[in-house]
């Protein structure tokens, strides 16, 4: 499988919010602006690329090599974590005004579901190390466009006159459903 092919399919096709459904407590509760959501975004780029490499090398060269791969999901788990952990205390220090903005939501980045879940697949399919790390990168791409286009949504509905039942969460939930429904027909483009 080429490249663009698997950056294709995992910032459209397999988009993990919209399609496989992971990282959605980040993306619902980071999304009210623009700025955080872009940091997140960010931050979430850059973790699941690392993390997409870490665990590789680890599954490769340590778990495998070993004969003991049945223990990956708590050695991802340990890398995912030791990697948030740096990149939370460097956005504390680089940007403190984007790590109160992130708040609870930057350590949640280590049990994002959406980053496990990159590695995990990675794992699968048996992507070569290249491919692992595009796949991990394209990954984060599509998360973050999904968060900015709807953190785009909410602001644009929080300045709008809404009809009071729909205020808040149901419209956001509504957002995400047809922005999920949009993404749905991009299947069976790539796999």
């Amino acid at each position: 499988m080429d490249l663009f092919t698997i950056a294709f399919g995992a910032i459209f096709v397999n988009n993990f919010v919209l399609t496989r459904f992971l990282g959605i407590c980040s993306f619902l509760g980071v999304s009210k602006s623009q700025d955080t959501a872009m940091g997140m975004g960010f931050a979430v780029i850059f973790v699941m690329t690392v993390s997409g490499a870490t665990t590789y090398i680890i599954n490769a060269y340590i778990l495998e090599a070993l004969g003991i791969g049945f223990m990956f999901n708590i050695m991802f788990i340990m890398a995912i974590a030791a990697i948030v952990q740096l990149i939370e205390m460097v956005i504390k220090k680089v940007s403190p005004q984007l790590y109160e903005a992130l708040g609870v939501y930057m350590p949640l980045i280590a049990t994002n579901c959406a980053i496990l879940g990159v590695t995990v697949l990675n794992r699968q399919v048996e992507y070569t190390f290249i491919q692992a790390v595009v796949h991990s990168f394209a990954a984060g791409v599509g998360y973050t466009m999904a968060i900015v286009v709807f953190s785009g949504l909410r602001e644009r509905m929080a300045n709008n006159d809404i009809w009071w039942p729909f205020k808040g969460l149901p419209s956001a939930l509504l957002a995400a459903a047809f922005m999920s429904t949009a993404f749905g027909g991009f299947q069976g483009i790539v796999g």
